[in-house]
Protein backbone atom coordinates (compact mmCIF):
# COMPACT_ATOMS: atom_id res chain seq x y z
CA UNK A 1 0.00 0.00 0.00
CA UNK A 2 1.19 3.75 -1.08
CA UNK A 3 0.13 6.05 0.88
CA UNK A 4 1.51 10.12 0.58
CA UNK A 5 0.75 13.53 2.64
CA UNK A 6 1.83 16.38 1.53
CA UNK A 7 1.73 19.70 4.09
CA UNK A 8 2.12 23.00 2.49
CA UNK A 9 3.30 25.37 5.21
CA UNK A 10 4.10 29.41 4.64
CA UNK A 11 7.88 28.59 4.14
CA UNK A 12 8.44 24.69 2.78
CA UNK A 13 6.78 21.95 1.56
CA UNK A 14 6.49 18.72 3.20
CA UNK A 15 6.14 15.63 1.77
CA UNK A 16 5.86 11.96 3.35
CA UNK A 17 5.42 8.82 1.26
CA UNK A 18 4.54 5.05 3.18
CA UNK A 19 5.16 2.28 0.86
CA UNK A 20 5.53 -1.33 1.55
CA UNK A 21 6.52 -0.32 5.33
CA UNK A 22 9.09 2.33 4.02
CA UNK A 23 8.71 5.63 5.05
CA UNK A 24 10.53 8.48 2.55
CA UNK A 25 10.77 12.20 3.19
CA UNK A 26 11.07 15.42 0.99
CA UNK A 27 11.02 18.88 1.89
CA UNK A 28 10.71 21.95 -0.70
CA UNK A 29 10.39 25.63 -0.62
CA UNK A 30 7.01 26.59 -1.27
CA UNK A 31 6.25 28.27 -4.28
CA UNK A 32 3.65 31.26 -5.19
CA UNK A 33 1.38 29.28 -6.51
CA UNK A 34 0.70 26.25 -4.06
CA UNK A 35 -0.12 23.46 -6.58
CA UNK A 36 3.03 23.82 -8.04
CA UNK A 37 4.83 22.89 -4.61
CA UNK A 38 2.42 20.07 -3.77
CA UNK A 39 3.43 18.19 -7.41
CA UNK A 40 6.93 19.11 -6.91
CA UNK A 41 6.95 17.36 -3.20
CA UNK A 42 5.34 14.39 -4.50
CA UNK A 43 7.92 14.04 -7.65
CA UNK A 44 10.74 14.48 -4.92
CA UNK A 45 9.45 11.98 -2.81
CA UNK A 46 8.98 9.37 -6.07
CA UNK A 47 5.28 9.24 -5.36
CA UNK A 48 3.75 6.81 -8.04
CA UNK A 49 0.69 4.20 -7.83
CA UNK A 50 -0.81 5.62 -5.20
CA UNK A 51 -3.67 3.83 -2.75
CA UNK A 52 -4.25 7.50 -0.99
CA UNK A 53 -3.34 10.58 -0.83
CA UNK A 54 -3.97 13.63 1.98
CA UNK A 55 -2.72 16.98 1.36
CA UNK A 56 -2.82 19.83 4.24
CA UNK A 57 -3.33 23.34 3.56
CA UNK A 58 -3.47 26.83 4.76
CA UNK A 59 -4.88 28.55 1.61
CA UNK A 60 -8.14 29.24 3.03
CA UNK A 61 -6.33 30.40 6.78
CA UNK A 62 -4.36 33.18 5.17
CA UNK A 63 -6.76 34.07 2.90
CA UNK A 64 -9.40 34.97 5.50
CA UNK A 65 -6.24 36.66 7.98
CA UNK A 66 -5.54 38.30 5.15
CA UNK A 67 -9.04 39.65 3.89
CA UNK A 68 -8.14 38.54 0.69
CA UNK A 69 -11.92 36.56 -0.45
CA UNK A 70 -14.56 37.33 -2.81
CA UNK A 71 -16.61 40.63 -3.05
CA UNK A 72 -19.44 38.99 -0.85
CA UNK A 73 -22.97 39.81 0.04
CA UNK A 74 -25.11 38.74 3.28
CA UNK A 75 -29.34 38.19 2.90
CA UNK A 76 -30.52 38.07 6.55
CA UNK A 77 -34.31 37.87 7.72
CA UNK A 78 -35.76 41.51 7.19
CA UNK A 79 -34.72 43.85 10.57
CA UNK A 80 -32.01 41.01 11.20
CA UNK A 81 -29.89 41.50 8.03
CA UNK A 82 -26.97 43.68 10.30
CA UNK A 83 -26.13 40.51 12.43
CA UNK A 84 -22.62 40.90 11.10
CA UNK A 85 -21.89 44.33 12.00
CA UNK A 86 -24.12 44.17 15.56
CA UNK A 87 -21.82 41.02 16.80
CA UNK A 88 -22.02 40.04 20.31
CA UNK A 89 -21.81 43.27 22.94
CA UNK A 90 -18.59 41.64 24.76
CA UNK A 91 -15.14 43.84 23.73
CA UNK A 92 -12.43 42.80 21.48
CA UNK A 93 -10.29 43.21 24.28
CA UNK A 94 -11.42 42.89 27.87
CA UNK A 95 -9.17 45.51 29.35
CA UNK A 96 -8.83 48.04 26.12
CA UNK A 97 -12.20 49.70 26.05
CA UNK A 98 -11.12 51.62 22.69
CA UNK A 99 -9.55 47.67 21.26
CA UNK A 100 -12.04 47.79 17.77
CA UNK A 101 -13.25 44.29 16.19
CA UNK A 102 -12.13 43.08 12.83
CA UNK A 103 -14.29 44.70 10.43
CA UNK A 104 -16.76 42.25 9.00
CA UNK A 105 -16.63 40.23 6.03
CA UNK A 106 -19.29 42.16 4.28
CA UNK A 107 -19.82 45.82 4.27
CA UNK A 108 -22.90 47.41 5.25
CA UNK A 109 -24.12 48.09 2.00
CA UNK A 110 -24.23 44.83 0.96
CA UNK A 111 -26.43 43.64 4.01
CA UNK A 112 -29.86 42.71 2.99
CA UNK A 113 -33.12 41.77 4.53
CA UNK A 114 -35.55 39.46 2.96
CA UNK A 115 -39.68 39.63 3.62
CA UNK A 116 -39.99 36.30 6.05
CA UNK A 117 -39.81 34.94 9.36
CA UNK A 118 -40.08 31.10 10.99
CA UNK A 119 -40.20 31.05 14.68
CA UNK A 120 -39.58 28.29 17.03
CA UNK A 121 -43.72 27.62 15.92
CA UNK A 122 -43.63 27.94 12.55
CA UNK A 123 -43.96 30.17 9.92
CA UNK A 124 -44.70 33.39 11.29
CA UNK A 125 -44.67 35.27 8.44
CA UNK A 126 -44.67 33.96 5.08
CA UNK A 127 -41.33 34.46 2.65
CA UNK A 128 -41.96 37.18 0.25
CA UNK A 129 -39.24 36.55 -2.80
CA UNK A 130 -40.06 39.62 -4.72
CA UNK A 131 -38.82 41.66 -1.41
CA UNK A 132 -34.68 40.79 -2.00
CA UNK A 133 -33.15 43.26 -3.36
CA UNK A 134 -30.95 43.21 -6.68
CA UNK A 135 -27.41 41.83 -5.66
CA UNK A 136 -24.10 42.43 -6.85
CA UNK A 137 -21.71 40.04 -5.31
CA UNK A 138 -19.47 37.54 -5.82
CA UNK A 139 -20.52 34.74 -3.24
CA UNK A 140 -23.40 35.38 -1.10
CA UNK A 141 -24.26 33.84 2.28
CA UNK A 142 -27.98 33.50 3.17
CA UNK A 143 -28.29 33.27 7.44
CA UNK A 144 -32.64 33.41 8.22
CA UNK A 145 -33.87 33.17 11.65
CA UNK A 146 -34.39 29.18 12.93
CA UNK A 147 -33.50 28.21 9.88
CA UNK A 148 -31.54 25.65 11.77
CA UNK A 149 -34.93 23.83 12.58
CA UNK A 150 -36.73 24.80 9.45
CA UNK A 151 -34.64 25.50 6.62
CA UNK A 152 -37.67 25.88 3.96
CA UNK A 153 -37.60 29.68 3.72
CA UNK A 154 -33.59 29.43 3.41
CA UNK A 155 -33.41 27.31 0.87
CA UNK A 156 -36.38 28.98 -1.11
CA UNK A 157 -33.80 31.95 -1.08
CA UNK A 158 -30.98 30.24 -1.35
CA UNK A 159 -32.51 28.39 -4.76
CA UNK A 160 -33.65 32.43 -5.67
CA UNK A 161 -29.98 33.80 -5.71
CA UNK A 162 -28.46 30.83 -7.38
CA UNK A 163 -31.13 31.61 -10.57
CA UNK A 164 -30.34 34.97 -10.64
CA UNK A 165 -26.39 35.02 -9.79
CA UNK A 166 -25.98 31.53 -11.92
CA UNK A 167 -21.94 32.73 -11.29
CA UNK A 168 -22.00 33.39 -7.84
CA UNK A 169 -20.83 31.19 -4.81
CA UNK A 170 -23.88 31.16 -2.29
CA UNK A 171 -24.08 29.17 0.68
CA UNK A 172 -27.40 28.94 3.14
CA UNK A 173 -26.51 28.85 7.09
CA UNK A 174 -28.04 25.11 7.23
CA UNK A 175 -25.56 23.47 4.59
CA UNK A 176 -22.58 24.50 6.96
CA UNK A 177 -23.66 25.46 10.92
CA UNK A 178 -27.32 24.54 10.94
CA UNK A 179 -26.59 25.64 15.01
CA UNK A 180 -29.04 27.83 17.23
CA UNK A 181 -26.84 31.39 18.17
CA UNK A 182 -27.72 33.72 15.27
CA UNK A 183 -24.44 35.85 14.81
CA UNK A 184 -22.24 32.72 15.30
CA UNK A 185 -24.10 30.62 12.67
CA UNK A 186 -24.09 34.11 10.01
CA UNK A 187 -20.35 34.62 10.83
CA UNK A 188 -19.40 30.79 9.89
CA UNK A 189 -21.77 31.20 6.76
CA UNK A 190 -20.14 34.61 5.67
CA UNK A 191 -16.47 33.18 5.96
CA UNK A 192 -17.79 30.35 4.02
CA UNK A 193 -19.24 32.36 1.25
CA UNK A 194 -16.04 34.66 1.52
CA UNK A 195 -13.34 32.08 1.06
CA UNK A 196 -15.43 30.20 -1.81
CA UNK A 197 -14.16 31.57 -4.68
CA UNK A 198 -10.24 32.15 -3.93
CA UNK A 199 -10.27 28.15 -2.69
CA UNK A 200 -12.27 26.84 -5.18
CA UNK A 201 -9.52 28.45 -7.74
CA UNK A 202 -6.48 26.56 -5.50
CA UNK A 203 -8.28 23.28 -5.59
CA UNK A 204 -9.28 23.13 -8.94
CA UNK A 205 -5.81 23.71 -10.05
CA UNK A 206 -4.35 21.29 -7.48
CA UNK A 207 -6.91 18.65 -9.02
CA UNK A 208 -5.80 19.43 -12.77
CA UNK A 209 -2.06 20.06 -11.78
CA UNK A 210 -2.14 16.23 -10.04
CA UNK A 211 -4.01 14.79 -13.28
CA UNK A 212 -1.35 16.20 -15.20
CA UNK A 213 1.45 14.78 -13.19
CA UNK A 214 -0.32 11.68 -12.91
CA UNK A 215 -1.03 11.48 -9.17
CA UNK A 216 -4.69 10.87 -7.80
CA UNK A 217 -6.94 13.67 -6.75
CA UNK A 218 -5.55 14.63 -2.81
CA UNK A 219 -8.15 14.40 -0.13
CA UNK A 220 -7.94 17.45 2.12
CA UNK A 221 -7.51 17.54 5.75
CA UNK A 222 -10.48 18.82 7.73
CA UNK A 223 -10.02 21.26 10.43
CA UNK A 224 -11.84 18.54 12.81
CA UNK A 225 -9.16 15.99 11.56
CA UNK A 226 -11.31 14.29 9.13
CA UNK A 227 -10.76 14.55 5.25
CA UNK A 228 -12.69 16.20 2.19
CA UNK A 229 -12.68 15.23 -1.02
CA UNK A 230 -11.53 18.68 -3.56
CA UNK A 231 -15.00 18.91 -4.07
CA UNK A 232 -16.36 18.98 -0.47
CA UNK A 233 -13.50 21.53 -0.15
CA UNK A 234 -14.32 23.94 -2.81
CA UNK A 235 -17.41 24.11 -1.99
CA UNK A 236 -17.33 24.91 2.29
CA UNK A 237 -13.82 25.96 2.64
CA UNK A 238 -14.39 26.97 5.63
CA UNK A 239 -14.17 22.85 6.76
CA UNK A 240 -10.81 23.21 6.13
CA UNK A 241 -9.62 26.75 7.95
CA UNK A 242 -6.90 24.64 10.10
CA UNK A 243 -5.89 22.24 7.59
CA UNK A 244 -2.49 21.78 7.86
CA UNK A 245 -1.78 22.72 11.89
CA UNK A 246 -5.00 19.69 12.41
CA UNK A 247 -2.61 17.21 10.71
CA UNK A 248 0.60 18.42 12.75
CA UNK A 249 -2.08 17.84 16.33
CA UNK A 250 -2.85 14.44 14.43
CA UNK A 251 0.90 13.34 13.73
CA UNK A 252 2.20 14.24 17.62
CA UNK A 253 -0.60 12.08 19.45
CA UNK A 254 1.15 9.14 17.36
CA UNK A 255 4.27 10.19 18.11
CA UNK A 256 3.65 10.83 21.40
CA UNK A 257 1.18 7.81 22.01
CA UNK A 258 4.30 5.40 20.20
CA UNK A 259 6.63 6.81 22.97
CA UNK A 260 4.89 5.72 25.72
CA UNK A 261 3.14 8.99 26.74
CA UNK A 262 -0.97 9.27 25.77
CA UNK A 263 -0.89 12.74 27.59
CA UNK A 264 1.20 15.46 25.31
CA UNK A 265 1.63 18.92 24.62
CA UNK A 266 2.11 19.24 20.80
CA UNK A 267 4.15 22.36 19.51
CA UNK A 268 4.56 22.59 15.70
CA UNK A 269 7.05 25.96 14.55
CA UNK A 270 7.25 26.38 11.55
CA UNK A 271 8.08 28.80 9.22
CA UNK A 272 5.53 31.63 9.79
CA UNK A 273 3.44 30.47 13.16
CA UNK A 274 3.54 28.13 16.12
CA UNK A 275 0.19 25.77 16.44
CA UNK A 276 -0.01 24.24 19.96
CA UNK A 277 -3.15 21.54 21.55
CA UNK A 278 -3.53 19.18 23.74
CA UNK A 279 -3.37 15.44 23.67
CA UNK A 280 -5.25 13.24 26.50
CA UNK A 281 -5.38 9.76 26.62
CA UNK A 282 -3.52 9.61 23.22
CA UNK A 283 -6.34 11.47 21.26
CA UNK A 284 -6.26 15.45 20.18
CA UNK A 285 -8.63 17.66 22.03
CA UNK A 286 -11.84 18.97 19.51
CA UNK A 287 -13.55 22.00 19.81
CA UNK A 288 -17.04 22.72 18.68
CA UNK A 289 -15.97 25.95 17.51
CA UNK A 290 -13.16 28.36 17.37
CA UNK A 291 -12.35 32.02 15.97
CA UNK A 292 -10.18 32.70 12.88
CA UNK A 293 -8.52 36.51 12.40
CA UNK A 294 -10.82 37.64 15.46
CA UNK A 295 -14.25 36.13 13.41
CA UNK A 296 -16.38 33.06 15.19
CA UNK A 297 -16.05 29.71 13.13
CA UNK A 298 -18.34 27.18 14.56
CA UNK A 299 -17.48 23.89 13.19
CA UNK A 300 -15.95 20.95 15.06
CA UNK A 301 -12.26 21.48 15.44
CA UNK A 302 -9.23 20.04 16.41
CA UNK A 303 -8.65 22.29 19.71
CA UNK A 304 -5.35 23.97 18.86
CA UNK A 305 -4.24 27.68 19.58
CA UNK A 306 -2.13 29.58 16.88
CA UNK A 307 0.35 32.73 17.90
CA UNK A 308 2.39 34.48 14.53
CA UNK A 309 5.82 33.24 15.82
CA UNK A 310 7.66 31.30 13.59
CA UNK A 311 11.60 30.85 12.45
CA UNK A 312 10.81 33.01 9.78
CA UNK A 313 8.96 35.82 11.95
CA UNK A 314 10.58 39.27 11.54
CA UNK A 315 12.26 40.69 14.26
CA UNK A 316 11.94 44.58 14.70
CA UNK A 317 11.88 47.25 17.40
CA UNK A 318 8.64 49.71 18.02
CA UNK A 319 8.52 53.27 18.56
CA UNK A 320 9.59 52.79 22.47
CA UNK A 321 12.67 50.41 21.34
CA UNK A 322 10.81 47.02 22.58
CA UNK A 323 11.50 44.13 20.53
CA UNK A 324 9.32 42.30 18.86
CA UNK A 325 8.96 38.86 16.62
CA UNK A 326 6.24 38.46 14.17
CA UNK A 327 3.49 38.47 12.99
CA UNK A 328 4.89 39.70 9.72
CA UNK A 329 6.72 36.54 8.25
CA UNK A 330 9.84 36.79 5.47
CA UNK A 331 8.20 33.52 4.44
CA UNK A 332 9.68 31.59 1.50
CA UNK A 333 10.52 34.00 -0.86
CA UNK A 334 12.63 36.27 0.16
CA UNK A 335 12.62 34.09 3.67
CA UNK A 336 15.74 34.88 6.32
CA UNK A 337 18.61 37.03 5.42
CA UNK A 338 20.97 34.01 5.85
CA UNK A 339 19.01 31.87 2.90
CA UNK A 340 20.76 34.33 0.32
CA UNK A 341 17.32 34.96 -1.55
CA UNK A 342 17.69 38.79 -1.25
CA UNK A 343 16.16 39.03 3.02
CA UNK A 344 17.43 41.14 4.69
CA UNK A 345 15.19 41.45 7.57
CA UNK A 346 16.31 40.06 11.24
CA UNK A 347 14.07 36.78 12.10
CA UNK A 348 14.39 34.08 14.57
CA UNK A 349 15.90 31.44 11.99
CA UNK A 350 18.63 33.72 11.38
CA UNK A 351 19.40 34.51 15.42
CA UNK A 352 19.44 30.23 15.46
CA UNK A 353 22.53 30.39 12.98
CA UNK A 354 24.17 33.25 14.83
CA UNK A 355 23.74 30.98 18.19
CA UNK A 356 25.21 28.23 17.04
CA UNK A 357 22.05 26.11 16.71
CA UNK A 358 21.45 25.63 13.04
CA UNK A 359 24.13 23.93 10.64
CA UNK A 360 25.40 25.32 7.74
CA UNK A 361 23.23 23.61 5.23
CA UNK A 362 19.48 22.67 6.08
CA UNK A 363 17.05 20.20 4.72
CA UNK A 364 16.27 20.48 0.62
CA UNK A 365 20.54 21.45 0.53
CA UNK A 366 19.43 25.02 1.52
CA UNK A 367 23.02 26.59 2.64
CA UNK A 368 22.62 29.27 4.99
CA UNK A 369 24.70 32.31 4.51
CA UNK A 370 26.08 33.50 7.94
CA UNK A 371 27.35 36.93 7.06
CA UNK A 372 23.78 37.99 5.44
CA UNK A 373 22.68 36.78 9.29
CA UNK A 374 24.96 38.90 10.89
CA UNK A 375 24.45 42.08 8.79
CA UNK A 376 20.42 41.43 9.47
CA UNK A 377 21.25 41.77 13.02
CA UNK A 378 23.16 44.97 13.31
CA UNK A 379 22.44 46.40 16.68
CA UNK A 380 20.03 43.53 18.04
CA UNK A 381 21.07 40.58 20.47
CA UNK A 382 19.63 37.14 18.55
CA UNK A 383 19.69 36.22 22.42
CA UNK A 384 17.00 38.74 23.27
CA UNK A 385 15.24 37.82 20.26
CA UNK A 386 14.86 34.09 21.18
CA UNK A 387 13.74 35.02 24.32
CA UNK A 388 11.00 37.35 22.89
CA UNK A 389 9.63 34.63 20.30
CA UNK A 390 10.12 31.89 23.25
CA UNK A 391 7.63 34.44 25.63
CA UNK A 392 4.68 34.20 22.76
CA UNK A 393 4.93 30.51 22.45
CA UNK A 394 4.54 30.25 26.29
CA UNK A 395 1.45 32.25 26.08
CA UNK A 396 -0.13 29.79 23.88
CA UNK A 397 1.22 26.61 25.63
CA UNK A 398 -0.27 27.94 29.11
CA UNK A 399 -3.42 29.06 27.32
CA UNK A 400 -4.38 24.94 26.63
CA UNK A 401 -3.00 23.81 29.59
CA UNK A 402 -2.53 26.07 32.52
CA UNK A 403 -5.85 28.33 31.87
CA UNK A 404 -8.10 25.18 30.69
CA UNK A 405 -7.62 23.72 34.40
CA UNK A 406 -4.45 21.26 33.04
CA UNK A 407 -0.93 21.04 34.73
CA UNK A 408 1.31 21.16 32.32
CA UNK A 409 3.87 18.94 34.10
CA UNK A 410 2.12 16.04 34.05
CA UNK A 411 2.35 16.38 29.77
CA UNK A 412 5.15 15.15 27.77
CA UNK A 413 6.65 18.25 25.11
CA UNK A 414 6.30 16.98 21.02
CA UNK A 415 8.31 19.11 19.65
CA UNK A 416 8.34 19.19 16.24
CA UNK A 417 7.99 21.67 12.84
CA UNK A 418 11.40 23.00 11.16
CA UNK A 419 11.71 25.65 14.51
CA UNK A 420 9.86 23.34 16.99
CA UNK A 421 12.73 21.34 18.69
CA UNK A 422 15.11 24.23 18.61
CA UNK A 423 12.67 26.10 21.55
CA UNK A 424 11.34 23.26 23.22
CA UNK A 425 13.64 22.54 25.84
CA UNK A 426 13.57 25.96 27.08
CA UNK A 427 9.94 26.23 27.00
CA UNK A 428 9.93 23.28 29.02
CA UNK A 429 12.04 24.22 31.29
CA UNK A 430 9.75 27.89 32.01
CA UNK A 431 6.83 25.55 32.49
CA UNK A 432 8.40 22.82 34.15
CA UNK A 433 7.68 19.99 31.80
CA UNK A 434 10.09 16.96 32.28
CA UNK A 435 10.28 15.42 29.31
CA UNK A 436 10.27 16.51 25.63
CA UNK A 437 9.81 13.85 22.88
CA UNK A 438 11.57 15.07 19.29
CA UNK A 439 10.17 12.56 16.49
CA UNK A 440 13.13 12.12 13.70
CA UNK A 441 10.52 13.16 11.59
CA UNK A 442 10.05 16.35 13.29
CA UNK A 443 10.50 18.39 10.52
CA UNK A 444 7.36 16.98 8.44
CA UNK A 445 5.21 15.57 11.12
CA UNK A 446 2.51 17.37 9.86
CA UNK A 447 2.66 15.75 6.39
CA UNK A 448 3.23 12.53 8.62
CA UNK A 449 -0.06 13.06 10.45
CA UNK A 450 -1.74 13.28 7.13
CA UNK A 451 -0.93 9.44 6.23
CA UNK A 452 -1.95 8.37 9.21
CA UNK A 453 -5.22 10.60 9.68
CA UNK A 454 -8.95 8.86 10.01
CA UNK A 455 -11.55 9.40 6.92
CA UNK A 456 -14.17 11.40 9.74
CA UNK A 457 -17.65 12.88 8.83
CA UNK A 458 -18.79 15.09 11.20
CA UNK A 459 -22.89 15.57 11.50
CA UNK A 460 -24.59 17.87 13.74
CA UNK A 461 -28.13 18.21 14.83
CA UNK A 462 -30.08 21.16 16.69
CA UNK A 463 -32.80 20.10 19.01
CA UNK A 464 -33.28 22.73 21.79
CA UNK A 465 -36.04 21.33 23.36
CA UNK A 466 -36.49 19.49 26.89
CA UNK A 467 -33.99 16.26 26.92
CA UNK A 468 -37.43 14.21 27.82
CA UNK A 469 -39.09 15.91 24.71
CA UNK A 470 -35.73 15.09 22.24
CA UNK A 471 -36.67 11.19 21.53
CA UNK A 472 -34.47 8.65 20.80
CA UNK A 473 -30.76 9.57 20.49
CA UNK A 474 -27.90 8.37 19.35
CA UNK A 475 -25.85 5.72 20.87
CA UNK A 476 -22.63 7.40 20.51
CA UNK A 477 -21.46 11.08 19.57
CA UNK A 478 -21.79 14.67 22.26
CA UNK A 479 -24.52 15.82 23.37
CA UNK A 480 -24.53 20.22 24.20
CA UNK A 481 -26.94 20.36 27.35
CA UNK A 482 -27.73 22.99 30.03
CA UNK A 483 -30.53 23.40 32.54
CA UNK A 484 -33.09 25.20 31.48
CA UNK A 485 -32.35 29.01 31.17
CA UNK A 486 -28.92 29.26 31.15
CA UNK A 487 -26.90 30.54 28.34
CA UNK A 488 -24.04 28.19 27.97
CA UNK A 489 -23.92 24.42 27.66
CA UNK A 490 -21.70 21.53 28.56
CA UNK A 491 -20.25 18.59 26.42
CA UNK A 492 -21.03 15.49 27.30
CA UNK A 493 -20.91 12.29 25.55
CA UNK A 494 -24.36 10.44 24.83
CA UNK A 495 -25.26 6.98 26.01
CA UNK A 496 -27.32 5.75 28.62
CA UNK A 497 -28.10 7.94 31.96
CA UNK A 498 -27.45 11.47 29.84
CA UNK A 499 -29.14 13.42 32.09
CA UNK A 500 -27.20 12.47 35.87
CA UNK A 501 -23.67 12.45 33.85
CA UNK A 502 -24.65 16.19 33.04
CA UNK A 503 -25.49 16.68 36.81
CA UNK A 504 -22.02 15.49 37.30
CA UNK A 505 -20.41 17.41 34.95
CA UNK A 506 -22.43 20.77 35.96
CA UNK A 507 -21.22 19.55 39.51
CA UNK A 508 -17.37 19.43 38.29
CA UNK A 509 -17.56 22.32 35.90
CA UNK A 510 -19.08 24.91 38.42
CA UNK A 511 -19.35 22.96 42.25
CA UNK A 512 -22.83 21.93 42.12
CA UNK A 513 -25.84 20.44 40.66
CA UNK A 514 -29.62 20.61 40.85
CA UNK A 515 -31.33 17.49 40.05
CA UNK A 516 -34.83 18.78 40.41
CA UNK A 517 -34.03 21.36 37.45
CA UNK A 518 -35.43 20.41 33.92
CA UNK A 519 -32.34 19.48 31.28
CA UNK A 520 -32.41 20.96 28.20
CA UNK A 521 -30.95 19.29 25.11
CA UNK A 522 -29.16 22.01 22.60
CA UNK A 523 -27.31 20.05 20.23
CA UNK A 524 -26.17 16.42 19.29
CA UNK A 525 -22.93 16.07 17.31
CA UNK A 526 -21.89 12.73 15.90
CA UNK A 527 -19.37 11.26 13.08
CA UNK A 528 -18.67 8.80 10.60
CA UNK A 529 -15.22 6.95 11.30
CA UNK A 530 -12.89 4.77 9.47
CA UNK A 531 -9.62 4.52 11.38
CA UNK A 532 -6.22 6.19 9.35
CA UNK A 533 -3.88 3.36 8.53
CA UNK A 534 -1.10 1.75 11.10
CA UNK A 535 1.97 3.69 10.58
CA UNK A 536 5.01 2.34 12.00
CA UNK A 537 7.94 4.35 11.68
CA UNK A 538 11.33 3.00 11.33
CA UNK A 539 13.81 3.37 14.53
CA UNK A 540 16.34 5.37 14.51
CA UNK A 541 19.92 4.85 15.23
CA UNK A 542 20.88 4.51 18.67
CA UNK A 543 22.04 8.18 20.04
CA UNK A 544 22.45 9.63 23.77
CA UNK A 545 23.56 13.51 23.61
CA UNK A 546 23.90 15.94 26.30
CA UNK A 547 23.69 19.55 26.17
CA UNK A 548 24.90 22.19 24.99
CA UNK A 549 24.59 20.44 21.78
CA UNK A 550 22.37 20.40 18.03
CA UNK A 551 21.30 17.24 17.00
CA UNK A 552 20.28 17.17 13.58
CA UNK A 553 17.31 15.49 12.04
CA UNK A 554 15.14 14.88 8.85
CA UNK A 555 14.14 18.49 8.03
CA UNK A 556 14.43 19.92 11.21
CA UNK A 557 17.34 20.56 14.22
CA UNK A 558 16.92 20.03 17.75
CA UNK A 559 19.01 22.24 20.15
CA UNK A 560 19.65 20.65 23.93
CA UNK A 561 20.69 23.55 26.27
CA UNK A 562 22.86 22.56 28.92
CA UNK A 563 21.65 19.84 31.10
CA UNK A 564 19.37 18.53 29.01
CA UNK A 565 20.09 14.99 27.73
CA UNK A 566 18.66 12.75 25.15
CA UNK A 567 17.88 9.56 24.46
CA UNK A 568 17.27 7.38 21.51
CA UNK A 569 17.47 3.25 21.73
CA UNK A 570 16.17 1.61 19.14
CA UNK A 571 12.19 4.11 18.45
CA UNK A 572 12.14 7.01 16.01
CA UNK A 573 11.21 9.08 19.03
CA UNK A 574 14.83 11.23 20.35
CA UNK A 575 13.75 11.48 24.49
CA UNK A 576 14.89 14.38 26.31
CA UNK A 577 15.00 14.83 29.55
CA UNK A 578 16.57 17.34 32.33
CA UNK A 579 19.57 15.22 34.18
Amino acid sequence: MAILGIDVGGTFTDAVLLEGGELRTAKVPTAPRQEESVVAAALAVGARDLDRFSHGTTIATNALLECKGARTAFVGTSGFEHVLHLRRQDRAHLYRLCEPHPEPLVPLERCYGVDERIGPGGVVRPLRLDSLASLDADAVAVCLLFAFRDDAHERAVRDEIRRRLPDAHVVASHEIAPEFREYERASTTAADAYLGPVCARYFLSLGRACRDAGLPAPLVLRSSGGVATLEEAAEHPAYVLVSGPAAGAVGAARAAARAGFPNAIALDMGGTSTDVCLVVDGGVERATAREVGGFPIRLPTVDLHTVGAGGGSIVRRDEGGALHAGPESAGAYPGPACYGRGGTRPTITDANLLLGRLPARLAGGLELDRRAAERAFVGIEPGDALGVVNAEMLRALRLVSIERGHDPRDFALVAFGGAGPLHACELAEELEIGTVLVPEAAGVLSALGLVASEERRDHVRSYVVPLEDAGELPAAGEADLRYRGQSFELTVPLGAGLAERFHRAHEDRYGYADRSRAVELVVVRTADVRPGPEVDLPPGEPLRVAGPTAVELEGATAWLPPGWVGVRDGSSTLIVTRS
